[in-house]
Protein backbone atom coordinates (compact mmCIF):
# COMPACT_ATOMS: atom_id res chain seq x y z
CA UNK A 1 0.00 0.00 0.00
CA UNK A 2 1.05 3.20 -0.87
CA UNK A 3 2.77 5.56 2.07
CA UNK A 4 0.09 8.41 3.51
CA UNK A 5 0.40 12.04 2.95
CA UNK A 6 3.54 13.61 5.10
CA UNK A 7 3.00 16.07 7.51
CA UNK A 8 4.09 18.47 4.42
CA UNK A 9 1.52 17.28 2.20
CA UNK A 10 -1.11 18.24 4.35
CA UNK A 11 0.75 21.21 4.98
CA UNK A 12 0.16 22.29 1.06
CA UNK A 13 -3.14 20.68 1.00
CA UNK A 14 -4.53 23.07 3.79
CA UNK A 15 -3.13 25.97 2.59
CA UNK A 16 -4.66 25.09 -1.29
CA UNK A 17 -7.89 24.42 0.49
CA UNK A 18 -7.80 27.63 2.92
CA UNK A 19 -6.94 29.49 -0.43
CA UNK A 20 -10.24 28.74 -1.78
CA UNK A 21 -12.62 26.28 -0.10
CA UNK A 22 -15.53 27.19 -2.21
CA UNK A 23 -13.35 25.84 -5.48
CA UNK A 24 -13.58 22.02 -3.94
CA UNK A 25 -17.35 22.54 -2.65
CA UNK A 26 -16.43 22.75 0.75
CA UNK A 27 -19.57 23.92 2.46
CA UNK A 28 -19.40 27.15 4.60
CA UNK A 29 -21.57 26.85 7.72
CA UNK A 30 -24.02 30.47 6.81
CA UNK A 31 -26.05 32.05 9.30
CA UNK A 32 -29.78 30.84 8.81
CA UNK A 33 -29.47 27.30 7.58
CA UNK A 34 -28.38 23.73 8.53
CA UNK A 35 -25.74 21.88 6.80
CA UNK A 36 -26.70 18.09 6.67
CA UNK A 37 -24.35 15.56 4.76
CA UNK A 38 -23.03 12.26 4.62
CA UNK A 39 -19.54 10.66 4.27
CA UNK A 40 -18.58 6.94 3.43
CA UNK A 41 -15.04 6.96 5.64
CA UNK A 42 -13.50 3.92 4.23
CA UNK A 43 -12.94 1.52 7.20
CA UNK A 44 -13.17 3.73 10.03
CA UNK A 45 -11.93 1.61 12.39
CA UNK A 46 -9.03 1.50 14.56
CA UNK A 47 -7.48 4.78 15.75
CA UNK A 48 -4.13 3.79 15.00
CA UNK A 49 -5.06 2.92 11.12
CA UNK A 50 -4.24 6.73 9.57
CA UNK A 51 -1.84 9.84 10.90
CA UNK A 52 -2.64 12.25 12.94
CA UNK A 53 -2.69 14.47 9.91
CA UNK A 54 -5.17 12.51 8.25
CA UNK A 55 -7.50 12.48 11.34
CA UNK A 56 -7.42 16.02 11.50
CA UNK A 57 -7.98 16.51 7.99
CA UNK A 58 -11.15 14.39 8.48
CA UNK A 59 -12.30 16.07 11.62
CA UNK A 60 -12.19 19.57 9.42
CA UNK A 61 -14.34 17.95 7.14
CA UNK A 62 -16.66 16.75 9.64
CA UNK A 63 -16.89 19.88 11.57
CA UNK A 64 -18.10 21.50 8.26
CA UNK A 65 -21.53 20.13 9.17
CA UNK A 66 -24.56 20.47 11.88
CA UNK A 67 -25.78 16.66 10.91
CA UNK A 68 -23.64 14.04 9.16
CA UNK A 69 -24.71 9.84 8.45
CA UNK A 70 -21.18 8.28 8.48
CA UNK A 71 -20.86 4.62 6.58
CA UNK A 72 -18.06 1.78 7.13
CA UNK A 73 -17.35 2.65 10.85
CA UNK A 74 -15.90 -1.05 11.92
CA UNK A 75 -16.53 -2.47 15.11
CA UNK A 76 -13.33 -1.17 16.67
CA UNK A 77 -15.39 2.53 17.74
CA UNK A 78 -11.65 3.65 18.71
CA UNK A 79 -11.19 5.61 15.54
CA UNK A 80 -14.57 7.12 15.31
CA UNK A 81 -14.21 8.05 19.35
CA UNK A 82 -10.55 9.78 18.03
CA UNK A 83 -12.68 12.09 15.24
CA UNK A 84 -14.98 12.95 18.26
CA UNK A 85 -12.13 13.92 20.08
CA UNK A 86 -11.19 16.33 17.39
CA UNK A 87 -14.33 17.77 16.61
CA UNK A 88 -15.04 18.38 20.23
CA UNK A 89 -17.28 19.01 22.76
CA UNK A 90 -20.26 20.95 20.61
CA UNK A 91 -20.91 17.56 18.87
CA UNK A 92 -22.50 14.48 19.94
CA UNK A 93 -22.76 10.89 18.27
CA UNK A 94 -24.91 7.86 18.18
CA UNK A 95 -23.67 4.83 16.18
CA UNK A 96 -25.37 1.25 15.18
CA UNK A 97 -24.50 -2.14 16.76
CA UNK A 98 -22.92 -3.88 13.69
CA UNK A 99 -24.97 -5.13 10.86
CA UNK A 100 -24.00 -7.32 7.79
CA UNK A 101 -22.99 -9.98 9.50
CA UNK A 102 -23.71 -12.60 11.98
CA UNK A 103 -21.62 -12.69 15.12
CA UNK A 104 -18.54 -15.14 15.15
CA UNK A 105 -18.98 -15.46 11.09
CA UNK A 106 -17.32 -13.93 8.68
CA UNK A 107 -18.86 -10.68 6.89
CA UNK A 108 -18.98 -7.26 5.87
CA UNK A 109 -19.94 -6.53 9.26
CA UNK A 110 -20.18 -2.66 9.36
CA UNK A 111 -21.81 0.25 11.91
CA UNK A 112 -23.59 2.93 10.43
CA UNK A 113 -23.23 6.38 12.71
CA UNK A 114 -24.77 10.31 13.18
CA UNK A 115 -22.38 12.93 14.21
CA UNK A 116 -24.69 16.47 15.25
CA UNK A 117 -23.73 19.69 16.18
CA UNK A 118 -25.74 19.67 19.48
CA UNK A 119 -26.38 23.28 19.44
CA UNK A 120 -28.44 23.12 16.13
CA UNK A 121 -29.39 19.71 15.83
CA UNK A 122 -31.68 18.10 18.44
CA UNK A 123 -31.49 14.54 18.89
CA UNK A 124 -35.31 13.13 19.46
CA UNK A 125 -36.64 9.70 21.19
CA UNK A 126 -36.87 6.73 17.87
CA UNK A 127 -33.70 4.76 16.96
CA UNK A 128 -33.77 1.75 15.03
CA UNK A 129 -32.48 -0.16 12.56
CA UNK A 130 -35.00 -1.16 9.51
CA UNK A 131 -35.90 -4.71 8.54
CA UNK A 132 -38.74 -6.71 6.36
CA UNK A 133 -40.20 -8.77 8.89
CA UNK A 134 -40.27 -12.43 9.03
CA UNK A 135 -43.80 -12.60 7.29
CA UNK A 136 -42.69 -10.03 4.64
CA UNK A 137 -39.99 -12.64 3.27
CA UNK A 138 -42.28 -15.82 4.10
CA UNK A 139 -44.68 -14.06 1.61
CA UNK A 140 -41.90 -12.60 -0.84
CA UNK A 141 -40.99 -16.44 -0.84
CA UNK A 142 -44.29 -18.09 -1.49
CA UNK A 143 -45.18 -15.76 -4.04
CA UNK A 144 -42.06 -15.92 -5.67
CA UNK A 145 -41.46 -19.67 -5.30
CA UNK A 146 -41.44 -20.42 -8.74
CA UNK A 147 -38.09 -18.44 -8.86
CA UNK A 148 -36.52 -19.31 -6.20
CA UNK A 149 -36.47 -22.88 -7.39
CA UNK A 150 -35.15 -21.67 -10.98
CA UNK A 151 -31.81 -20.76 -8.57
CA UNK A 152 -32.10 -23.54 -5.59
CA UNK A 153 -32.37 -26.54 -8.23
CA UNK A 154 -28.42 -25.99 -10.03
CA UNK A 155 -26.96 -24.44 -6.21
CA UNK A 156 -27.92 -27.51 -4.69
CA UNK A 157 -25.56 -30.18 -5.80
CA UNK A 158 -22.75 -26.99 -5.59
CA UNK A 159 -23.50 -26.69 -1.71
CA UNK A 160 -23.75 -30.37 -1.51
CA UNK A 161 -19.90 -30.71 -2.74
CA UNK A 162 -19.58 -27.98 -0.85
CA UNK A 163 -20.27 -29.68 2.28
CA UNK A 164 -18.02 -32.83 1.05
CA UNK A 165 -14.96 -30.36 1.08
CA UNK A 166 -14.84 -31.22 -3.41
CA UNK A 167 -15.24 -27.47 -4.05
CA UNK A 168 -14.94 -23.69 -2.47
CA UNK A 169 -18.28 -22.25 -1.20
CA UNK A 170 -21.31 -21.14 -3.71
CA UNK A 171 -22.28 -17.92 -3.98
CA UNK A 172 -26.18 -17.69 -3.92
CA UNK A 173 -27.58 -14.97 -5.91
CA UNK A 174 -31.47 -14.50 -5.10
CA UNK A 175 -33.58 -13.44 -7.80
CA UNK A 176 -35.36 -11.35 -5.49
CA UNK A 177 -35.25 -9.01 -2.17
CA UNK A 178 -35.53 -10.82 0.93
CA UNK A 179 -33.42 -8.77 3.35
CA UNK A 180 -31.29 -6.01 3.42
CA UNK A 181 -27.35 -6.84 3.41
CA UNK A 182 -26.46 -4.34 6.17
CA UNK A 183 -29.95 -2.80 7.99
CA UNK A 184 -30.36 0.70 7.40
CA UNK A 185 -30.04 2.84 10.89
CA UNK A 186 -32.96 5.28 11.47
CA UNK A 187 -32.89 8.00 14.18
CA UNK A 188 -35.67 10.95 14.79
CA UNK A 189 -33.91 14.39 15.03
CA UNK A 190 -35.00 17.85 15.05
CA UNK A 191 -33.92 20.91 13.10
CA UNK A 192 -35.17 23.80 15.48
CA UNK A 193 -35.55 27.37 13.54
CA UNK A 194 -36.02 31.10 14.19
CA UNK A 195 -38.16 31.49 17.37
CA UNK A 196 -41.90 30.85 17.11
CA UNK A 197 -41.12 28.69 13.91
CA UNK A 198 -42.18 24.84 13.98
CA UNK A 199 -38.69 22.98 13.49
CA UNK A 200 -37.97 20.64 10.48
CA UNK A 201 -38.75 16.90 12.07
CA UNK A 202 -37.15 13.89 10.34
CA UNK A 203 -36.92 10.27 10.43
CA UNK A 204 -33.02 9.87 9.06
CA UNK A 205 -32.40 7.14 7.84
CA UNK A 206 -27.89 6.30 7.07
CA UNK A 207 -27.89 3.70 4.60
CA UNK A 208 -24.92 1.59 3.06
CA UNK A 209 -26.62 -0.70 0.20
CA UNK A 210 -25.64 -3.72 -1.32
CA UNK A 211 -22.80 -3.56 -3.95
CA UNK A 212 -23.15 -6.83 -5.35
CA UNK A 213 -22.31 -8.81 -8.08
CA UNK A 214 -24.69 -7.65 -10.36
CA UNK A 215 -26.77 -4.28 -10.82
CA UNK A 216 -29.84 -6.54 -10.01
CA UNK A 217 -28.69 -6.89 -6.45
CA UNK A 218 -28.50 -3.07 -6.37
CA UNK A 219 -31.62 -2.02 -8.24
CA UNK A 220 -33.70 -4.80 -5.75
CA UNK A 221 -32.33 -3.63 -2.15
CA UNK A 222 -32.65 -0.07 -3.70
CA UNK A 223 -36.35 -0.02 -4.31
CA UNK A 224 -37.25 -2.55 -1.30
CA UNK A 225 -35.94 1.05 0.58
CA UNK A 226 -37.57 3.06 -1.58
CA UNK A 227 -41.06 1.36 -0.62
CA UNK A 228 -40.39 0.48 3.05
CA UNK A 229 -39.68 4.45 3.27
CA UNK A 230 -42.96 5.71 0.95
CA UNK A 231 -45.33 3.68 2.91
CA UNK A 232 -43.96 4.61 6.35
CA UNK A 233 -43.95 8.43 5.32
CA UNK A 234 -47.45 7.78 4.20
CA UNK A 235 -48.62 6.85 7.74
CA UNK A 236 -49.79 10.37 8.24
CA UNK A 237 -50.15 10.93 12.00
CA UNK A 238 -49.22 6.82 12.71
CA UNK A 239 -45.54 7.21 11.67
CA UNK A 240 -43.17 9.19 14.94
CA UNK A 241 -42.21 12.49 11.96
CA UNK A 242 -43.79 12.09 8.94
CA UNK A 243 -40.88 13.55 6.70
CA UNK A 244 -37.81 11.00 5.80
CA UNK A 245 -34.09 12.00 4.96
CA UNK A 246 -32.51 9.72 3.33
CA UNK A 247 -28.38 9.84 3.67
CA UNK A 248 -25.80 7.33 2.81
CA UNK A 249 -23.88 5.30 -0.09
CA UNK A 250 -26.65 3.56 -1.89
CA UNK A 251 -24.38 2.31 -4.63
CA UNK A 252 -26.08 3.48 -7.08
CA UNK A 253 -24.80 2.65 -10.47
CA UNK A 254 -24.68 4.26 -13.79
CA UNK A 255 -21.60 3.60 -15.23
CA UNK A 256 -23.12 4.79 -18.62
CA UNK A 257 -24.53 8.43 -17.52
CA UNK A 258 -26.11 9.31 -20.88
CA UNK A 259 -28.00 6.13 -21.11
CA UNK A 260 -28.38 4.76 -16.92
CA UNK A 261 -28.72 8.23 -15.53
CA UNK A 262 -32.37 9.07 -17.07
CA UNK A 263 -33.81 6.21 -16.19
CA UNK A 264 -33.03 6.71 -12.54
CA UNK A 265 -34.44 10.25 -12.55
CA UNK A 266 -37.52 9.08 -14.04
CA UNK A 267 -38.11 6.15 -11.70
CA UNK A 268 -37.56 7.99 -8.85
CA UNK A 269 -39.53 11.09 -10.12
CA UNK A 270 -42.52 8.68 -10.70
CA UNK A 271 -42.59 7.58 -7.03
CA UNK A 272 -44.09 10.44 -6.09
CA UNK A 273 -47.23 10.13 -7.80
CA UNK A 274 -47.21 6.35 -6.11
CA UNK A 275 -46.57 8.10 -2.97
CA UNK A 276 -49.80 9.81 -3.32
CA UNK A 277 -49.70 13.77 -4.00
CA UNK A 278 -48.90 14.48 -0.26
CA UNK A 279 -45.45 13.30 -0.23
CA UNK A 280 -42.51 14.51 -1.90
CA UNK A 281 -39.36 12.45 -3.39
CA UNK A 282 -36.73 14.49 -4.07
CA UNK A 283 -32.78 13.78 -4.91
CA UNK A 284 -31.15 16.67 -5.94
CA UNK A 285 -28.03 14.68 -6.48
CA UNK A 286 -29.48 12.61 -9.64
CA UNK A 287 -30.47 16.41 -11.22
CA UNK A 288 -27.76 19.11 -12.58
CA UNK A 289 -26.87 21.56 -10.29
CA UNK A 290 -27.30 25.34 -11.94
CA UNK A 291 -24.19 25.96 -11.95
CA UNK A 292 -22.81 22.51 -13.91
CA UNK A 293 -22.61 20.80 -16.86
CA UNK A 294 -23.10 17.44 -15.45
CA UNK A 295 -24.39 15.85 -12.31
CA UNK A 296 -22.00 15.52 -9.29
CA UNK A 297 -19.93 12.37 -8.98
CA UNK A 298 -19.12 11.10 -5.41
CA UNK A 299 -16.45 8.27 -5.36
CA UNK A 300 -12.93 9.45 -5.37
CA UNK A 301 -12.26 8.07 -8.73
CA UNK A 302 -14.76 10.73 -10.20
CA UNK A 303 -17.14 9.00 -12.17
CA UNK A 304 -19.80 7.18 -10.42
CA UNK A 305 -22.62 8.83 -7.56
CA UNK A 306 -23.34 6.32 -5.67
CA UNK A 307 -23.96 8.64 -2.75
CA UNK A 308 -27.42 10.37 -2.10
CA UNK A 309 -29.37 12.50 -0.10
CA UNK A 310 -32.77 11.85 -0.52
CA UNK A 311 -35.98 13.95 0.82
CA UNK A 312 -39.68 12.10 1.65
CA UNK A 313 -41.89 14.75 3.07
CA UNK A 314 -44.93 16.54 3.26
CA UNK A 315 -42.94 19.75 4.43
CA UNK A 316 -43.88 22.34 1.78
CA UNK A 317 -40.86 24.51 3.09
CA UNK A 318 -38.32 21.77 1.69
CA UNK A 319 -37.65 22.02 -1.90
CA UNK A 320 -39.32 19.36 -4.55
CA UNK A 321 -37.41 18.04 -7.61
CA UNK A 322 -39.00 20.59 -9.94
CA UNK A 323 -37.51 22.79 -8.11
CA UNK A 324 -33.68 21.96 -8.24
CA UNK A 325 -32.98 23.70 -10.98
CA UNK A 326 -32.89 27.06 -8.81
CA UNK A 327 -30.61 25.74 -6.20
CA UNK A 328 -28.08 27.87 -4.76
CA UNK A 329 -29.89 31.17 -5.61
CA UNK A 330 -30.10 32.18 -1.84
CA UNK A 331 -27.08 31.74 0.36
CA UNK A 332 -28.71 29.97 3.13
CA UNK A 333 -30.31 27.53 0.56
CA UNK A 334 -31.59 25.53 -0.59
CA UNK A 335 -28.18 24.32 -2.39
CA UNK A 336 -26.29 21.07 -2.75
CA UNK A 337 -23.00 19.59 -3.30
CA UNK A 338 -19.87 18.00 -2.84
CA UNK A 339 -16.74 18.43 -1.55
CA UNK A 340 -14.52 17.31 -4.02
CA UNK A 341 -10.97 16.10 -2.08
CA UNK A 342 -10.15 14.61 -5.10
CA UNK A 343 -9.42 17.76 -7.23
CA UNK A 344 -8.16 19.35 -4.04
CA UNK A 345 -5.24 16.72 -3.56
CA UNK A 346 -4.46 17.09 -7.38
CA UNK A 347 -4.11 21.02 -7.50
CA UNK A 348 -2.28 21.13 -4.11
CA UNK A 349 0.31 17.87 -4.64
CA UNK A 350 0.92 17.55 -8.52
CA UNK A 351 0.53 20.65 -9.20
CA UNK A 352 -2.26 20.41 -11.78
CA UNK A 353 -5.98 19.19 -12.72
CA UNK A 354 -7.53 15.81 -11.96
CA UNK A 355 -9.44 15.69 -14.73
CA UNK A 356 -5.74 16.14 -16.72
CA UNK A 357 -4.05 13.02 -15.14
CA UNK A 358 -3.31 9.80 -17.63
CA UNK A 359 -4.91 6.76 -16.41
CA UNK A 360 -1.69 5.13 -14.46
CA UNK A 361 -1.21 8.59 -12.82
CA UNK A 362 -4.61 8.33 -11.78
CA UNK A 363 -4.25 4.77 -10.24
CA UNK A 364 -0.82 5.74 -8.30
CA UNK A 365 -2.38 8.95 -7.17
CA UNK A 366 -5.53 7.08 -5.58
CA UNK A 367 -3.63 4.78 -3.83
CA UNK A 368 -1.92 7.76 -1.62
CA UNK A 369 -5.18 8.21 0.07
CA UNK A 370 -8.11 6.07 -1.16
CA UNK A 371 -7.74 4.15 1.75
CA UNK A 372 -6.04 6.05 4.46
CA UNK A 373 -9.06 9.37 3.68
CA UNK A 374 -11.25 7.85 1.95
CA UNK A 375 -12.47 5.92 -1.79
CA UNK A 376 -15.92 8.16 -1.16
CA UNK A 377 -15.97 12.43 -1.12
CA UNK A 378 -18.95 13.82 1.50
CA UNK A 379 -22.08 15.12 0.26
CA UNK A 380 -24.06 17.99 1.39
CA UNK A 381 -27.23 19.44 1.43
CA UNK A 382 -27.93 22.92 2.73
CA UNK A 383 -31.71 24.25 4.28
CA UNK A 384 -32.53 27.39 5.30
CA UNK A 385 -33.88 27.26 8.75
CA UNK A 386 -37.63 27.62 9.49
Amino acid sequence: MAAQFTSAEWKTIRETLDADPAKYGLAQREYGSVLLGSFNIRKLGSSRSRNKDTWEFLAEVCRSFDLLAVQEVMDDLSGLRRLMSLLGPDFDLIVSDVTGKFPGERGLGERLAFIYRWSAVKRTEVATDITYDRTKVLNTIAERYVKFDEVMDPYAPKWRAYLDGTRGKPRLNMPVFLTFIRQPFCVSFEIPGHPGTTPYQFMTINAHLNFGKTLLDRELEFEALMDWIRGRAAMDHRAYYRDFLLMGDLNLNYDNPEKDLPGLQAKLKTFNGHSGDAVNVNFPFLDTHPTRTEPFTTNARMDQTFDQIGMFSHDDRLPTFDQNAMMGTNPRGPDYGVFEFVRLFSDALLGKPFDSLAGSERSDFFARFEHKVSDHMPLWLRLPLP
